[in-house]
């Protein structure tokens, strides 16, 4: 019998790959941070309180993105509505966040102002562990993780792949929202949650926490970036591949893709859930509207325009489009959604890579 040599594991990082991901760890931890807080105001090279906010709510959008390109760009499954996921995780630290109020609160009461209004006397069960910040972050990863397994464990065993995939989970989020809009079920109704100020009992409006919930945003993002890394390196990620371009094949060489498509399904939604909690205290707001199906699809959108199967492309591509929104929506509001629409279309047509995937072709005809 001759000798079969199989593929060497890829590395997670290059030499190269490992000097960007250190400059950006540098950046997050220590240059911006410096820019906000040590370089005065008047300073070309200050950074505002502003950008601070926008920045790490895009990171917290970065980190979906990332999430929608191990379901979508590594295992060819298109999800629309990863934004209940990103929500589910936003309220469980809103909860938490709401009980930090205290008697601050219009009221007086140490009931969220909500239910003092609407004549609640006691918290509803699903409050129990609100008022634990060890709790709350177990709820923020159990929670979506827990919605996204059960979901996914009937639809893959049922075989629903597709178009129709994308469908029934557009048709979850909008569930979802309509649930979340109903006063009765304690989640604030179509206000949310909001009027934060303490987190572990430390002011949120400060310059301080807000540096430190961004710093602990591009971390988490960082941190992310490796486990994706690591996980499409492995061999779950060249099964997931597998999936993705021949699943009948996978089938008929021994693997079940559905634990493989349940297990990347589960942990994207953890992601989105991270993200959604790190997005709530940054932003002082989490109501039904981060359910929206337009969130699931802006998500897609994200992916689609850095470039799918990339990692670093999802990441590019939703600094880009929330860079642009942030713009035109002061610019030109009544534009916007035509331009994400024009957007979107044109990557499709022109760009079926990405502009990651630009890049590299560029690189490559050089």
């Amino acid at each position: 019998m001759s000798d079969i040599t199989l593929p060497s594991k890829s590395p997670v990082l290059t030499g190269k790959g490992w000097t960007a991901f250190i400059v950006a760890l540098v950046v997050v931890c220590a240059v911006a941070p410096a820019l906000n807080l040590l370089v005065p105001k008047a300073s070309l090279f200050h950074m505002s309180d502003y950008a601070v906010a926008l920045v790490g709510k895009i990171m917290c959008y970065a980190i979906c993105a990332l999430a929608m390109d191990l379901i979508w760009g590594y295992t060819g499954i298109l999800s629309l509505g990863h934004g209940v996921f990103f929500a589910l995780g936003g309220y469980a630290m809103g909860m938490y966040l709401m009980r930090q109020i205290g008697t601050d609160g219009n009221y007086k009461s140490k009931l969220p102002d909500f239910m003092v209004f609407l004549d609640w006397k006691t918290l509803p069960w699903h409050w129990a562990f609100s008022d634990s910040f060890v709790a709350t972050l177990f709820l923020v990863v159990a929670v979506p993780g827990l919605v996204a397994f059960v979901f996914g464990y009937f639809a893959f065993r049922s075989r629903i792949k597709g178009v129709y995939f994308s469908i029934i989970t557009q048709a979850m989020t909008f569930a979802a929202m309509l649930l979340f809009f109903r006063n009765e079920t304690g989640f604030g109704g179509n206000n949310g949650f909001t009027d934060f100020k303490r987190i572990l009992n430390i002011p949120i409006a400060t310059p301080a926490m807000r540096m430190t919930l961004f710093v602990l945003t591009g971390v988490t993002l960082l941190g992310f970036f490796l486990l994706a890394r690591w996980l499409v390196a492995a061999k779950f990620g060249r099964v997931l591949q597998a999936v993705r371009d021949a699943e009948t094949r996978v089938m008929f060489s021994g693997y079940s893709p559905v634990g493989y498509k349940l297990t990347i399904w589960t942990i994207s939604a953890m992601m989105c859930g991270v993200a959604g909690a790190l997005y709530v205290p940054q932003v002082g707001i989490i109501n039904p509207s981060e359910m929206s199906p337009a969130n699931s699809i802006e998500i897609a959108i994200w992916a689609a325009v850095g470039g799918r199967a990339t990692l670093v492309g999802p990441i590019v591509g939703a600094f880009i489009v929330n860079g642009a929104k942030s713009w035109l929506t002061v610019a030109y509001p009544e534009f916007w959604l035509y331009f994400l629409g024009a957007l979107f279309i044109g990557v499709t047509l022109f760009l079926p890579d990405g502009v990651v995937g630009l890049v590299k072709k560029l690189r490559a005809d050089k």
